[in-house]
């Protein structure tokens, strides 16, 4: 057997090495054409991405991206959910440097910019991996399974006293006991408020009963997550209304008087929703990183450093689909609110101006 001279094989390996080094970079189960994407992304400058995620959930993601993708440069702009989506708008119509990756809680708001034609179609290689009710048109992409729960301060409120369903709550609020001693959204003031108090509408038999009892209690109004939690930690608050529970959970780690309960009468779990901009900058580095928010390895990370609920079923840790299920009494008990064309409706304005008066009138009375 002839053996190739020295020159040619080292030749020969040089030209090979490349196609190697992308493929190992290729997760696995993904297509070998992969590569390319992660190839083109090593050209782009950075990922700009925008996001309602706070930063101390979201930066336990992007550091382990980075440890999968080092070349990938990523500026995180953590962005309230409103903010956001105008700040997108505007950017699109003035033709300006804008976001190559949208990250939000205001499912409504996300799927909406799907709608108008501000998305990639991407169908991603996760996709197999979830249900219909968490795609609009491989464009926008359930990320999350988030539940909404009542917190409050176990140093003030006796576990005896919490009350297990919607209808025990709102005999408690309309007792007159909480008086300025309650916290929840102002659905006028923030997109992700206005999604939840909305659905929670929809699905919750006793909801005038509550929107009554929020009126009589005084509920202070907020626009964030983040601020509901200091009332409530402070003691200023009793209670915090339909608080988005992953924040509630990481906060818990450093503040064990935080306490948590969900409802036994059902539970409204949000899904975060990202979508890569169809203008994007830097597009392959934005299908690297929404991959890896729907990977399996993305999900544990969510469910075990984040501490945000994870949104696959194969995902082990404490803040999972499974833990979810069981502390909310059953999958019967947990209300989804699915990423379709349906949030459309919270949009129009005659359907949000008349939620928006009844809510209001109850509330604020007036």
């Amino acid at each position: 057997m002839r053996s190739l001279p020295v020159r040619q094989v080292l030749m020969t390996l040089s030209l090979a090495l490349p196609a190697l080094a992308s493929a190992q970079t290729v997760p696995g189960g993904y297509p070998a054409s992969y590569a390319s994407i992660i190839d083109a992304a090593k050209k782009e400058k950075k990922l700009t991405i925008y996001s309602s995620t706070d930063q101390a959930s979201a930066q336990f993601l992007v550091d382990d991206f980075k440890k999968l993708y080092p070349f990938v440069n990523v500026e995180y702009q953590d962005i309230g959910t409103s903010q956001l989506y105008s700040r997108y708008i505007s950017e699109a119509a003035a033709g300006s440097p804008s976001a190559d990756l949208l990250w939000s809680s205001a499912m409504d708001l996300q799927v909406s910019l799907a709608s108008q034609g501000y998305a990639l179609t991407y169908a991603s290689p996760e996709l197999k991996n979830f249900g219909p009710e968490s795609n609009y048109q491989n464009q926008a992409y359930g990320t999350t399974l988030e539940p909404v729960a009542l917190i409050y301060n176990k140093r003030l409120v006796k576990a005896s006293d919490l009350p297990a369903t919607h209808a025990a709550f709102a005999t408690l609020l309309n007792s007159g006991k909480l008086t300025g001693k309650l916290a929840t959204w102002d659905p006028e003031k923030s997109g992700v408020g206005f999604t939840l108090t909305e659905y929670d509408n929809q699905v919750t038999k006793n909801f005038a009963g509550v929107m009554a009892g929020l009126g009589k209690s005084q509920a202070g109004l907020y626009s964030s997550t983040g601020a509901m939690i200091e009332k409530v930690v402070s003691g200023e608050a009793l209670y915090g209304y339909n608080i988005i529970g992953s924040y509630a959970l990481l906060r818990q780690q450093k503040v064990p008087d935080l306490g948590m309960r969900f409802w036994k009468d059902g539970t409204v779990a949000f899904q975060r929703v990202a979508f890569i901009s169809k203008t994007a900058s830097s597009p392959n580095s934005a299908k690297l990183f929404l991959d890896y928010l729907l990977s399996r390895r993305g999900q544990l990370v969510m469910a075990n450093q984040s501490l945000i609920y994870a949104l696959r079923g194969d995902v082990a840790g404490k803040a999972t689909r499974v833990t979810l299920t069981s502390a909310v009494g059953g999958a019967a008990n947990l209300k989804v609110i699915p990423v379709s064309k349906a949030l459309l409706s919270n949009l129009d304005q005659g359907t949000r101006a008349t939620f928006l008066n009844s809510w209001r009138k109850a509330v604020k009375g007036n």
